[in-house]
């Protein structure tokens, strides 16, 4: 039985307890997710055949670094990169590296920063080149997959609605979503209560109210929703190779709806995206 508290109230550590935010907390959130947000649109410029995940994952760590921000997931259980880039089949948590990209990749760049105490957590799909027809579909059913969770954030429903809607989608489409990670509660911690599964049933789980603060970040995968984590201990890729995409928003539950706290100044939603 979840419970909920004041934020300002709580521990700063997953009690389990639903922290339940301010408007001006929600002031702190929308800078640091829109830092989040801005880097992600710069990222689309470098996304081409022959560039590595390294070059991103640099240009990640500058650009937080230049806006007074930190990459949260750096040094973060001793993970050792600003960002996590996902390439073709894996599923998330892929690691930089210096491979090329090349024409065709598909790629989630996952980037946190962490300004004035405040985790801004989002991800996108990127294309380098030309996509194959299957991958370039999965990407926009991936997207439509998020949009129609965040549909469901309103006060009174339950959190189960998010992870219905989002299954019912991906698996209308034949395809399925992995179950063996999910969204989370965000803000002060990069990691707390509540857990936002993308699968389930609308009348499950706690009741959404205003000031709730969470991730939803869908993995869809064209093949079957088994994963496997790589002896790196971090990289998850699906077991059948087949590809997977994720795009992941910061949402607050306001009194009538919710903010997407994580939305793209650049009016990015999926790719293409236009660059200058």
């Amino acid at each position: 039985m979840n419970t909920y508290l004041p934020a300002a109230e709580a521990p700063l550590k997953n009690t389990g307890q639903i922290k339940l935010y301010t408007p001006e907390d929600f002031v702190g959130m929308r800078r640091a997710c829109q830092l989040t947000a801005t880097c992600l649109d710069e990222v689309a410029a470098m996304v081409k055949p022959g560039v590595t995940t390294k070059e991103i994952d640099d240009f990640v760590l500058q650009f937080g670094l230049d806006h007074g921000a930190f990459p949260a997931t750096l040094n973060y259980r001793g993970y050792p990169y600003s960002s996590c880039i996902s390439l073709n089949h894996v599923v998330c948590h892929g690691m930089p590296s210096d491979k090329k990209l090349k024409s065709g990749d598909i790629l989630n760049v996952d980037i946190t920063f962490l300004l004035d105490g405040w985790h801004g957590d989002s991800s996108r799909m990127y294309i380098a080149g030309e996509p194959k027809r299957a991958a370039e579909r999965l990407v926009d059913l991936t997207y439509d997959c998020l949009m129609a969770g965040i549909a469901q954030v309103k006060p009174g429903n339950r959190l189960g609605a998010i992870g219905a809607a989002i299954q019912d989608l991906a698996e209308a489409n034949r395809c399925s979503v992995v179950r063996d990670f999910c969204g989370h509660g965000v803000g002060r911690l990069f990691h707390d209560a509540p857990n936002v599964l993308h699968y389930g049933r609308p009348n499950e789980g706690p009741e959404l109210k205003p000031g709730m603060i969470f991730t939803i970040e869908p993995m869809i995968n064209l093949g079957k929703h088994h994963v496997k984590i790589l002896n790196d201990g971090w990289t998850a890729v699906t077991r059948d190779r087949s590809l997977t995409a994720q795009f992941e928003h910061s949402v607050g539950v306001t009194q009538d709806g919710c903010e997407i706290f994580t939305q793209s100044p650049a009016g990015h939603t999926k790719p293409p995206y236009s660059v200058g």
